[in-house]
Protein backbone atom coordinates (compact mmCIF):
# COMPACT_ATOMS: atom_id res chain seq x y z
CA UNK A 1 0.00 0.00 0.00
CA UNK A 2 1.23 3.46 -0.94
CA UNK A 3 1.70 6.01 2.00
CA UNK A 4 -0.61 9.15 1.67
CA UNK A 5 2.98 10.93 2.71
CA UNK A 6 4.59 9.33 0.34
CA UNK A 7 2.30 10.46 -2.59
CA UNK A 8 1.78 14.00 -1.34
CA UNK A 9 5.97 14.10 -1.31
CA UNK A 10 5.36 13.07 -4.94
CA UNK A 11 3.51 15.54 -5.98
CA UNK A 12 4.92 18.33 -4.48
CA UNK A 13 7.95 17.79 -5.99
CA UNK A 14 6.83 17.27 -9.15
CA UNK A 15 4.98 20.67 -8.82
CA UNK A 16 8.14 22.14 -7.82
CA UNK A 17 9.95 20.40 -11.08
CA UNK A 18 6.56 21.84 -13.19
CA UNK A 19 7.35 25.57 -11.83
CA UNK A 20 10.78 25.31 -12.22
CA UNK A 21 10.31 24.21 -16.10
CA UNK A 22 7.76 26.84 -16.40
CA UNK A 23 9.65 29.43 -15.36
CA UNK A 24 12.82 28.53 -17.75
CA UNK A 25 10.50 28.54 -20.28
CA UNK A 26 8.92 31.78 -19.61
CA UNK A 27 12.41 33.31 -19.72
CA UNK A 28 14.99 33.44 -23.04
CA UNK A 29 18.88 34.10 -23.10
CA UNK A 30 20.54 35.42 -26.07
CA UNK A 31 23.81 35.16 -26.05
CA UNK A 32 25.50 37.82 -28.06
CA UNK A 33 29.08 36.59 -29.28
CA UNK A 34 30.93 39.02 -31.20
CA UNK A 35 34.26 37.07 -33.25
CA UNK A 36 36.79 38.41 -35.10
CA UNK A 37 39.54 35.52 -35.66
CA UNK A 38 38.10 33.53 -33.07
CA UNK A 39 38.28 30.39 -36.08
CA UNK A 40 40.09 28.41 -32.89
CA UNK A 41 38.36 29.41 -30.34
CA UNK A 42 34.53 29.24 -31.93
CA UNK A 43 33.66 25.60 -31.69
CA UNK A 44 34.66 24.87 -28.04
CA UNK A 45 33.27 28.14 -26.69
CA UNK A 46 29.63 26.87 -28.33
CA UNK A 47 30.42 23.65 -27.47
CA UNK A 48 30.46 24.78 -23.56
CA UNK A 49 27.61 27.15 -24.32
CA UNK A 50 25.18 24.16 -25.08
CA UNK A 51 26.57 21.91 -22.98
CA UNK A 52 25.47 24.30 -19.45
CA UNK A 53 22.37 25.31 -21.00
CA UNK A 54 21.13 22.37 -22.06
CA UNK A 55 22.33 21.03 -18.62
CA UNK A 56 20.39 24.06 -16.65
CA UNK A 57 17.37 23.56 -18.54
CA UNK A 58 16.99 27.44 -19.52
CA UNK A 59 16.04 28.28 -23.27
CA UNK A 60 18.37 29.95 -25.38
CA UNK A 61 20.05 31.17 -28.36
CA UNK A 62 23.65 32.05 -29.60
CA UNK A 63 23.76 35.07 -32.06
CA UNK A 64 27.30 35.09 -33.76
CA UNK A 65 28.53 38.31 -35.04
CA UNK A 66 31.16 37.86 -36.97
CA UNK A 67 33.07 41.04 -38.34
CA UNK A 68 34.53 39.93 -41.54
CA UNK A 69 37.25 37.65 -39.39
CA UNK A 70 40.14 36.91 -42.51
CA UNK A 71 40.72 33.29 -40.74
CA UNK A 72 37.58 31.60 -41.82
CA UNK A 73 35.27 32.16 -38.33
CA UNK A 74 32.71 32.63 -40.20
CA UNK A 75 33.01 29.22 -42.19
CA UNK A 76 33.67 27.21 -38.93
CA UNK A 77 29.87 28.90 -37.58
CA UNK A 78 28.20 27.67 -40.35
CA UNK A 79 29.01 24.55 -39.96
CA UNK A 80 28.16 24.74 -35.95
CA UNK A 81 24.65 26.01 -36.91
CA UNK A 82 24.46 22.98 -39.01
CA UNK A 83 25.54 21.02 -36.34
CA UNK A 84 23.55 22.60 -33.09
CA UNK A 85 20.28 23.86 -36.08
CA UNK A 86 19.41 27.37 -36.64
CA UNK A 87 17.29 27.59 -33.91
CA UNK A 88 20.11 27.62 -31.67
CA UNK A 89 22.78 29.24 -33.39
CA UNK A 90 22.13 32.16 -35.91
CA UNK A 91 24.65 34.13 -37.82
CA UNK A 92 24.52 37.90 -38.06
CA UNK A 93 27.99 38.91 -39.89
CA UNK A 94 29.06 42.55 -40.48
CA UNK A 95 31.05 43.37 -43.87
CA UNK A 96 34.36 44.27 -41.34
CA UNK A 97 35.36 45.61 -38.01
CA UNK A 98 33.13 48.18 -36.64
CA UNK A 99 33.33 48.17 -33.01
CA UNK A 100 31.87 46.44 -29.93
CA UNK A 101 29.07 48.70 -28.95
CA UNK A 102 27.75 48.25 -32.75
CA UNK A 103 28.29 44.49 -32.82
CA UNK A 104 25.70 44.76 -29.52
CA UNK A 105 23.29 46.59 -31.70
CA UNK A 106 23.86 44.41 -34.47
CA UNK A 107 22.97 41.18 -32.00
CA UNK A 108 20.43 43.00 -30.29
CA UNK A 109 18.08 43.60 -32.68
CA UNK A 110 17.91 39.89 -33.96
CA UNK A 111 17.43 38.65 -30.66
CA UNK A 112 14.39 37.40 -29.53
CA UNK A 113 15.17 36.44 -26.05
CA UNK A 114 14.21 38.67 -22.94
CA UNK A 115 17.27 38.36 -21.62
CA UNK A 116 20.85 39.20 -23.44
CA UNK A 117 24.31 37.86 -22.16
CA UNK A 118 27.31 39.51 -23.26
CA UNK A 119 30.84 37.58 -23.38
CA UNK A 120 34.04 37.27 -25.17
CA UNK A 121 34.58 34.40 -27.64
CA UNK A 122 38.12 33.59 -26.78
CA UNK A 123 37.50 31.28 -23.94
CA UNK A 124 38.52 33.71 -21.24
CA UNK A 125 34.96 33.77 -19.84
CA UNK A 126 33.54 29.98 -19.08
CA UNK A 127 29.90 29.34 -19.95
CA UNK A 128 30.13 27.14 -16.38
CA UNK A 129 29.21 30.49 -14.38
CA UNK A 130 26.22 31.39 -16.90
CA UNK A 131 23.43 29.38 -14.38
CA UNK A 132 25.15 31.25 -11.75
CA UNK A 133 24.40 35.10 -13.36
CA UNK A 134 20.99 33.65 -13.77
CA UNK A 135 20.59 32.86 -10.16
CA UNK A 136 21.85 35.92 -9.07
CA UNK A 137 19.13 37.54 -11.12
CA UNK A 138 16.15 35.75 -10.15
CA UNK A 139 17.45 36.14 -6.59
CA UNK A 140 17.67 39.81 -6.30
CA UNK A 141 15.09 40.76 -9.52
CA UNK A 142 18.54 42.97 -10.83
CA UNK A 143 18.71 44.76 -14.20
CA UNK A 144 22.20 43.29 -14.81
CA UNK A 145 24.58 41.01 -13.15
CA UNK A 146 28.62 41.25 -14.09
CA UNK A 147 30.79 39.17 -13.21
CA UNK A 148 34.08 40.61 -11.37
CA UNK A 149 37.61 39.15 -11.10
CA UNK A 150 37.88 41.69 -8.06
CA UNK A 151 35.68 40.09 -5.38
CA UNK A 152 35.44 36.69 -3.64
CA UNK A 153 36.80 33.93 -5.32
CA UNK A 154 37.48 35.84 -8.98
CA UNK A 155 40.35 36.25 -10.49
CA UNK A 156 42.65 36.01 -13.25
CA UNK A 157 44.94 33.39 -14.69
CA UNK A 158 47.47 33.11 -17.22
CA UNK A 159 48.23 36.98 -17.38
CA UNK A 160 51.83 38.87 -16.99
CA UNK A 161 52.57 40.87 -14.08
CA UNK A 162 52.26 44.01 -16.60
CA UNK A 163 48.93 43.03 -17.71
CA UNK A 164 47.63 42.66 -14.29
CA UNK A 165 49.22 45.59 -13.13
CA UNK A 166 47.69 47.69 -15.98
CA UNK A 167 43.88 46.00 -15.26
CA UNK A 168 44.21 46.19 -11.51
CA UNK A 169 45.71 50.22 -12.23
CA UNK A 170 42.41 50.77 -14.67
CA UNK A 171 39.96 49.38 -11.86
CA UNK A 172 41.18 51.28 -9.14
CA UNK A 173 41.32 54.70 -11.04
CA UNK A 174 37.48 53.83 -12.05
CA UNK A 175 36.40 53.26 -8.86
CA UNK A 176 37.93 56.73 -6.80
CA UNK A 177 37.02 58.58 -10.19
CA UNK A 178 33.76 57.46 -10.88
CA UNK A 179 32.57 55.61 -7.98
CA UNK A 180 30.30 53.07 -10.30
CA UNK A 181 28.55 50.70 -7.20
CA UNK A 182 30.34 48.24 -8.77
CA UNK A 183 34.13 45.82 -8.29
CA UNK A 184 34.59 45.48 -12.12
CA UNK A 185 34.24 47.72 -14.84
CA UNK A 186 36.72 46.76 -17.63
CA UNK A 187 35.47 43.39 -17.75
CA UNK A 188 32.70 42.28 -20.46
CA UNK A 189 31.16 38.88 -19.27
CA UNK A 190 27.10 40.33 -17.92
CA UNK A 191 23.96 39.49 -18.23
CA UNK A 192 21.04 42.09 -18.69
CA UNK A 193 17.42 42.15 -18.98
CA UNK A 194 17.19 43.34 -22.87
CA UNK A 195 15.11 46.56 -22.53
CA UNK A 196 17.84 47.47 -19.61
CA UNK A 197 20.57 46.78 -22.36
CA UNK A 198 18.83 48.45 -25.36
CA UNK A 199 18.58 51.94 -23.13
CA UNK A 200 21.60 51.87 -22.13
CA UNK A 201 23.05 51.14 -25.48
CA UNK A 202 21.36 54.10 -27.10
CA UNK A 203 23.36 56.30 -24.20
CA UNK A 204 26.68 55.26 -24.25
CA UNK A 205 28.90 57.09 -26.32
CA UNK A 206 32.01 55.37 -26.12
CA UNK A 207 33.95 52.98 -28.13
CA UNK A 208 36.32 49.96 -27.59
CA UNK A 209 37.40 49.16 -24.22
CA UNK A 210 35.88 52.38 -22.65
CA UNK A 211 32.49 51.05 -23.36
CA UNK A 212 31.78 48.35 -21.08
CA UNK A 213 32.98 51.02 -18.23
CA UNK A 214 30.53 53.52 -19.56
CA UNK A 215 27.55 50.92 -19.64
CA UNK A 216 28.19 50.19 -15.69
CA UNK A 217 27.78 54.14 -15.15
CA UNK A 218 25.56 54.64 -17.44
CA UNK A 219 23.25 52.10 -15.36
CA UNK A 220 24.21 54.21 -12.26
CA UNK A 221 22.75 57.22 -13.42
CA UNK A 222 19.52 54.92 -14.63
CA UNK A 223 19.44 53.46 -10.68
CA UNK A 224 19.67 50.04 -12.44
CA UNK A 225 20.17 47.29 -10.26
CA UNK A 226 23.29 45.78 -10.41
CA UNK A 227 24.32 42.16 -9.41
CA UNK A 228 27.69 40.54 -9.04
CA UNK A 229 28.95 36.79 -9.65
CA UNK A 230 32.55 36.08 -8.89
CA UNK A 231 34.32 34.52 -11.86
CA UNK A 232 37.64 33.27 -13.06
CA UNK A 233 39.33 34.89 -16.20
CA UNK A 234 41.50 33.07 -18.19
CA UNK A 235 43.25 34.58 -20.78
CA UNK A 236 43.52 33.34 -24.08
CA UNK A 237 44.97 30.27 -25.33
CA UNK A 238 44.16 30.71 -29.29
CA UNK A 239 44.63 33.60 -31.10
CA UNK A 240 46.05 37.01 -29.91
CA UNK A 241 45.02 39.97 -27.40
CA UNK A 242 43.54 42.54 -28.97
CA UNK A 243 44.28 45.10 -26.40
CA UNK A 244 47.03 46.99 -27.24
CA UNK A 245 48.93 50.85 -26.54
CA UNK A 246 45.65 52.30 -28.41
CA UNK A 247 43.20 50.63 -26.05
CA UNK A 248 45.01 51.95 -22.93
CA UNK A 249 45.44 55.49 -24.41
CA UNK A 250 41.82 55.14 -25.56
CA UNK A 251 40.51 54.03 -21.78
CA UNK A 252 42.31 56.72 -20.08
CA UNK A 253 40.45 59.26 -22.87
CA UNK A 254 37.23 57.68 -22.14
CA UNK A 255 38.04 57.59 -18.22
CA UNK A 256 38.84 61.85 -18.33
CA UNK A 257 35.79 62.52 -20.38
CA UNK A 258 33.36 59.79 -18.57
CA UNK A 259 34.24 61.91 -14.71
CA UNK A 260 33.88 65.40 -16.60
CA UNK A 261 30.80 64.26 -17.90
CA UNK A 262 28.90 62.02 -15.62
Amino acid sequence: MIQPTRVASSVAMASRKSSHSKRNDVDKYSVLLPTYNERENISLIVWLLVKYFDESGYNYEIIVIDDGSPDGTLEVAKQLKTIYGEDKILLRPRPSKLGLGTAYIHGMKHATGNFIIIMDADLSHHPKFIPEFIKKQKEGEYDLVSGTRYQGNGGVYGWDLRRKLISRGANFLTQVMLRPGASDLTGSFRLYKKDVLESLVERCVSKGYVFQMEMIVRARQLNYTIGEVPISFVDRVYGESKLGGNEIVSFVKGLLTLFATT
